[in-house]
């Protein structure tokens, strides 16, 4: 297999993208932060904490208190990175190995977090990635598993990810799980620094920046349905040389975004034995995520697509469908859905898991939104990050299980129903 050398980003002189509500309701929008915090369009620092583990908590509750608007989201972040890493090197001239490797781990995360709101390769996000790979390069020195680097070669460029075995792997082949995230998160926070959910069922990882996502668009790997129907191929490829992987056992996983990139990923590669998606991006030309939500998830996939202008992203967004593609899917296919999903009507996700021609499964949550999780139904009915990595790893296993349609009740109640 062809050896790629690490792609340093690549300053682009264009600028952010151009998008009409932005510009005109950012008032609108830091009057929002101002009145509801960090997490107005989604919980993001719940999300970027639960990798952490609980001594991040605080870390987190900081940033919470710090941010007031929009501006102030990097450079919160950036300051609680620069003191974890500040951390992270004294625990290791003491040579206290696991405070340093944690602290390089939160460090990582943080970094990753500041480059949230800089919607182009700019000075500022340059920085902060090499930053964010510098700290989770020395973490993965010292971790409690094996983690190596990786630049997957994909047409004349590479997808970035990280490679992990599980802790204690003394040999043989596994099962691997290719974890895709979403529009605003990044590879650094798919596999958890402890407990990880695929790590401790005896699952390798490979976490993908994918075409468009966080590092890729940095070093000019942008999102396209053509190069996600493209990436499937060098990503099993390159997971199959390696001798602790059973490629026969590779699957895939796909969070928000991440379930309409893995779809199209699952659709172009039929060595992909079953694909989990969980909070869905699936409404055909997703109007209602850049129409009606936040204007900042428009401006973020504008720049993952390398486009600044607003009328030809218009234009672009129509391609982005499932339809024609999710034909082609043969393998188990798991849907997790929120009743109240806000950013892609359910029924799109209902109609694709109609149209998949394999065996299936969805679940919906009852009052859940978007972000699946934090309602009754989640706390008394199946932990849906538990039932998604139960459900990959007893399809990478081979057990076979019944097409059917769930609805979680608030009670933690599970009506049935054949698919």
């Amino acid at each position: 297999m062809n050896v790629v050398r690490q792609p340093q980003p690549v300053l682009d002189k264009r600028g952010e993208p151009h998008v009409r509500r932005f510009e005109e309701q950012r008032w609108l929008i830091d009057n929002i932060i101002r009145a509801n915090g960090i997490d107005w369009d989604q919980p993001r620092s719940l999300y970027l904490s639960a990798p952490c583990g609980v001594e991040a908590n605080a870390d987190f509750a900081g940033i919470r208190e710090r941010v007031k608007k929009m501006a102030d989201i990097g450079p919160a972040f950036e300051a609680v990175a620069r003191r974890r890493e500040a951390k992270a090197k004294a625990a290791e001239e003491v040579d206290r190995k696991v405070t340093a490797r944690d602290n390089y781990f939160m460090a990582a995360v943080h970094w990753g977090a500041a480059q949230w709101p800089y919607d182009e390769n700019n000075e500022t996000n340059i920085a902060y990635n090499n930053k964010k790979r510098e700290c989770y390069a020395k973490y993965a020195a010292l971790a409690d598993h094996h983690v190596e680097p990786v630049w997957v070669p994909f047409r004349d460029k590479a997808i970035p990810a990280w490679f992990h075995l599980p802790p204690g792997y003394a040999g043989g082949r596994i099962p691997a799980v290719i974890a895709v995230p979403g529009m605003d998160s990044f590879k650094e926070i798919s596999v958890a620094l402890y407990g990880d959910r695929f790590l401790n069922r005896g699952i390798a990882v490979l976490a993908i920046d994918g075409p468009g996502q966080y590092e890729a668009p940095m070093i000019g790997v942008y999102f396209s349905v053509e190069n996600w129907m493209a990436a499937g191929k060098p990503l099993v490829d390159w997971l199959s040389s390696r001798a602790e992987i059973d490629a026969e056992r590779i699957g895939c996983s796909g969070t928000s975004f991440g379930t309409f990139f893995g779809t199209i990923l699952t659709a172009h590669e039929p060595r992909i034995r079953a694909f989990a998606a969980m909070s869905v991006c699936h409404e055909p030309g997703c109007h209602t995520i850049f129409q009606e939500a936040s204007p900042t998830f428009k401006k973020r996939f504008m720049y993952m697509s390398g486009i600044t202008d607003e009328s030809e992203f218009d234009r672009f967004r129509k391609t982005i469908t499932w339809e024609g593609h999710a034909e082609k899917i043969r393998a188990p296919y798991l849907v997790v859905a929120g009743e109240c999903e806000e950013l892609s009507p359910v029924e799109h996700s209902e109609r694709l898991v109609k149209t998949v021609k394999g065996p299936k499964q969805m679940v919906v949550y009852q009052e859940s939104r978007h972000s699946v999780g934090n309602v009754p139904a989640a706390n008394l009915g199946p932990f849906p990050q538990t039932l998604v990595a139960d459900w990959l790893a007893e399809r990478l296993a081979g057990k076979p299980f019944a097409s059917e349609h769930w609805f979680v009740r608030s009670t933690g109640q599970i009506d049935k129903a054949p698919l």
